[in-house]
């Protein structure tokens, strides 16, 4: 950007903030916003049921495989040009996913939307590191954002039933294309261009096209074990292939002059604790939606709205845990609020774990609703403020593009393995003799405390490893004279 680190902060910073924030939250949206609005999908475009989840899997694949790309290229070809460049990709695919005629064209209208995220998702982030060059407004900007995102991914549900219900499931997907017209609009007007010192090539496509099939195959596999024994073709063959392509990235990037995480991004472990735990939030996180809303809709038999209403709750004890969040970060730290965020979380998933066939939304769902939002919205601005710490002005969008990944690829991965756990425990118990229906709550049941392991395992290592940090306190550096034109918030 062309301010001084030293020169007053940008008058339109705060603008700037609500226009990234609500593209955020268009983002985050579409990655549940299809949970509720599925069976529809299936009943009018003509899905099978294996081939319905890829309309869950395409979004959050393509998105998680080329993030990091997609941090690089920001950070290489400029933040706010790419930022447009992802917006405008995401409102084209969002027209062709509500036009949709078949399964086939749907599906890949959701992995060009992913691939419209992946570019403008870490942009948007690295954006923000660079307009708040103060280190306290830089908290508080942080936590709005993540705030931001995290009420997307709720309201997704509530959103999704509604418009299910009272309209057709093709326009969760065409309310996108205002919001993307507003940014494109505006986000030029309020936001200069940024972009890191190239000292060598553009970073190379083939690392990350090649772990993004891997990851592809990777969660066929596990879905497909969830009807297939694991020993069967169907279920090795693209766990294998998955594995290897995932082997064959690493070796791409680790031969490659300009890889996509340079090896000191490594060098900070408070990046790297974060980013490892953040697999195991995501996992948890994005299975409750998943299996919740099957409980609902399939046990408790919730219509579409009734089912996304009911998750108001959750967006309401976010939000109370965003705040209360980032008011206490500048005082316990990362890793105390991080820490007990995952176990309460945890706590959250546990009763949760409780239901039964008839329990009652007040007496069995709510409660475990109610805490999982709270602690992880005490939860999203450790994380977010977590991931840049110690971010240079040069590595920005990468830092951000790095979590924005593990938070996709770790919700991909760990919805296929606990839905395929839940799914296979069913099965068991049918074959049993048990009730179909008892039998699906058991299966769902056993995924939660699966997943509430996950987080706990995740705050021990949170406590464990994480340094304690309190990020809003400024840290004098010598600047690079390379990055004398970036604010400070970059440094």
């Amino acid at each position: 950007m062309n301010e001084n680190p030293t020169s007053a902060a940008d008058p339109r910073r705060w603008r700037a903030l609500t226009v990234l924030g609500l593209i955020q939250f268009m983002l985050v949206l579409d990655v549940t916003v299809v949970n509720v609005a599925l069976p529809r999908i299936q009943h009018d475009l003509g899905f099978s049921h294996a081939g319905l989840a890829w309309v869950v899997n395409g979004y959050v694949l393509a998105a998680g495989g080329l993030l990091l790309l997609g941090g690089r290229m920001a950070d290489v070809v400029g933040r706010r040009r790419l930022f447009l460049m992802g917006v405008g990709l995401f409102a084209a695919a969002s027209a062709v996913c509500g036009a949709a005629v078949d399964p086939g064209m749907l599906v890949a209208a959701r992995f060009v939307q992913g691939a419209g995220e992946a570019l403008a998702a870490p942009a948007s982030l690295g954006l923000i590191a660079l307009v708040f060059p103060d280190p306290v407004e830089r908290v508080k900007a942080l936590g709005i954002w993540g705030g931001i995102a995290g009420l997307g991914g709720t309201t997704g549900t509530v959103i999704s039933g509604a418009l299910t219900d009272l309209a057709s499931w093709r326009w969760i997907f065409l309310i996108n294309l205002p919001v993307a017209a507003v940014a494109l609009v505006a986000v030029p007007r309020l936001v200069s261009e940024s972009r890191m010192v190239r000292h060598g090539a553009r970073p190379r496509v083939a690392g990350a096209l090649t772990g993004t099939a891997g990851l592809v195959s990777l969660v066929g596999g596990l879905l497909d074990a969830a009807t297939h024994p694991w020993g069967s073709r169907s279920v090795l063959v693209p766990l294998i292939a998955g594995v290897g392509l995932l082997v064959a990235m690493i070796a791409i990037e680790g031969r490659s002059d300009n890889p996509l995480i340079p090896l000191e991004f490594f060098a900070n472990r408070t990046r790297v604790v974060t980013n490892v735990v953040t697999l195991c939030f995501s996992s948890a996180f994005f299975s409750y939606f998943f299996l919740l809303t099957l409980f609902e809709q399939q046990i408790r038999d919730y219509s579409p709205l009734h089912g996304g209403l009911s998750y108001l709750p959750f967006g309401i004890t976010i939000g109370a845990g965003i705040g209360l969040g980032t008011a206490l970060m500048p005082r316990v730290g990362v890793r105390t609020l991080l820490g007990t965020g995952f176990f309460g979380c945890a706590v959250g998933l546990v009763l949760t774990a409780g239901l039964g066939p008839e329990s009652s939304y007040l007496g069995g769902i709510l409660p475990g609703m109610v805490i999982l939002g709270f602690f992880s919205g005490i939860s999203f601005p450790a994380i977010g403020n977590a991931a840049l710490h110690q971010v240079t002005g040069q590595d920005s969008s990468l830092a951000s593009g790095v979590q924005s990944a593990m938070q996709q690829v770790g919700g991909a991965v760990g919805l296929s393995a606990l839905v395929t756990l839940a799914l296979r425990h069913a099965s068991g118990q049918i074959h049993a003799g048990v009730a179909p229906a008892v039998a699906a709550v058991h299966g769902y049941t056993l995924a939660f405390r699966v997943g509430a392991v996950v987080l706990a395992v995740g705050g021990t290592l949170v406590f464990a490893l994480l340094e304690r940090v309190i990020v809003a306190q400024p840290r004098p550096e010598p600047v690079a004279p390379e990055l004398a034109a970036l604010p400070a918030a970059g440094r």
